[in-house]
């Protein structure tokens, strides 16, 4: 019977957690996001290469998970300020995430914003950015309904 087959099939489809609660878009941004931290991960194992670059990369894979998942939940940024810490506030103004995890994305912002302007001292410290990367992974697999 074709009704038994289909409904078999969508059974299947949930158990197999393949029923998401994002957008495709979501998601795809999500695996972007991922693969970015891959690529940070890449380049801490780099001794050759400063910590600041993977930072930096970090940096922006939070910021952009911060704000597609901003715009998941349905906020226009057009001509509005941007930024972890903007993104950090608005998130905690919605109930989305908690005080701990504020205090986290406030640290980790720093970092970046260290690296970015230059600042390499503050980012010396390979094992700090490591702990940064690991940090950053655990709130996107805590946050990400798509993992």
């Amino acid at each position: 019977n074709r009704t038994v087959s289909i409904l078999n099939a969508w059974k299947s489809y949930i158990e197999n957690d393949l029923f998401k609660e994002y957008s495709y878009q979501r998601i795809a941004q999500v695996e972007t996001v991922n693969d970015f931290l891959e690529q940070a991960q890449n380049l801490l194992n780099e001794n050759s290469i400063h910590p600041a670059s993977p930072t930096i990369v970090i940096g922006a894979a939070l910021e952009e998970f911060l704000r597609t998942w901003l715009e998941e939940e349905g906020e226009d940024f057009t001509g509005k300020p941007k930024g972890i810490n903007i993104y950090t506030n608005l998130l905690k103004s919605k109930d989305l995430i908690d005080k701990q995890d504020v205090k986290d994305l406030t640290a980790w912002a720093g970092l970046r914003n260290e690296a970015a302007h230059g600042h390499f001292d503050s980012v010396n410290d390979r094992l700090r950015i490591k702990i940064m990367l690991e940090g950053v992974n655990l709130f996107i697999r805590k946050y990400s309904k798509s993992n």
